[in-house]
């Protein structure tokens, strides 16, 4: 008798120890007919919330856009689209716990957060750079010792900031609108964050000619939208949609809709970007 307790107890704790198999996204989708992505509020032009109450941007039309139509076509059926607030620190959790399905909003693919989650094919690349008062003398990285530097918590700006920059006095702030607030009243005397992003609220803030965003890039930052790890099958349906979109030039239509030289933020697309997109679909 002992001996078999002793067995059923080792099959147990085995049991608990093997990981729990990836849930299946699709078999999630078909069920209940809705695609829950996990995006931003406040980062123009990618997700935001506009001046109608109305959740736009760059990232969500390519979901509702690309995406969309590949996963319906994998689950065979019409679905609706639902977003959630995430934020640096919340989105993987949400991903974890099954409340939200995909991440799209301006999450940097690295290879620590691959260790825990899947991400698609590029849709965006950038990298970090400061915003300043007009005026600053922080022009560059090499400007921050000493200086009180602003980043969003989890972000992987105050991670190289932390590890490489440590002379700096690096402030995390919850979510960017919070960091940019503390800069707009002074509490710090720059806040980093990828090039775009800063471009986005420089554009937005009260008086725009007030700020300069500044400094090579000090960071790559391609930008994924996040899965859960081992569901390669909506993975795939992801992929197809970002490729689709990419082979038939929609993806760049929706490109030129937000950053185009009419759009809300225009951010022209170098050659080497545009080859970087296109190399990932072998072109």
């Amino acid at each position: 008798m002992t001996r078999i307790l002793a067995l059923a107890l080792a099959l147990a704790v085995a049991l608990a120890a093997t990981p729990a198999l990836a849930q299946d996204t699709l078999e999630k989708i078909r069920s209940t007919g809705v695609l829950t992505i996990g995006t931003r509020t406040g980062s123009p032009p990618f997700a935001y919330v506009n001046k109608d109450n109305q959740w736009v941007g760059f990232s969500i039309d390519l979901v509702e856009m690309l995406v969309r139509p590949e996963v319906e076509k994998a689950v065979g059926k019409p679905i609706k689209v639902e977003k959630k607030e995430s934020t640096p620190p919340t989105r993987i959790p949400l991903l974890s716990s099954n409340s939200v399905d995909l991440i799209a909003g301006t999450m940097t693919d690295t290879p620590q957060r691959r260790e825990t989650v899947d991400f698609s094919l590029t849709f965006f690349y950038t990298g970090a750079q400061f915003m300043v008062k007009k005026g600053s003398p922080i022009r560059s990285v090499n400007d921050i010792a000493g200086k009180r530097i602003a980043s969003q918590q989890g972000s992987t700006n105050a991670k190289i900031l932390r590890e490489k920059y440590p002379q700096a006095q690096l402030r995390e702030f919850p979510d960017q609108p919070a960091a940019f607030q503390a800069l707009l009243q002074g509490q710090v005397d720059a806040y980093t964050n990828d090039g775009i992003q800063l471009y986005g609220l420089k554009a937005k803030a009260p008086k725009p000619d007030d700020w300069d965003v500044v400094g090579d890039f000090y960071s790559e930052e391609p930008y994924g939208m996040a899965m859960r790890k081992g569901d390669a099958k909506f993975k795939a349906a992801v992929d197809a949609g970002l490729k689709n979109g990419l082979q038939s030039g929609r993806y760049f239509d929706i490109y030129e809709k937000w950053f185009g030289p009419k759009g809300e933020l225009p951010y022209p697309m170098s050659p080497q970007v545009k080859a970087y997109l296109l190399k990932q679909i072998g072109k």
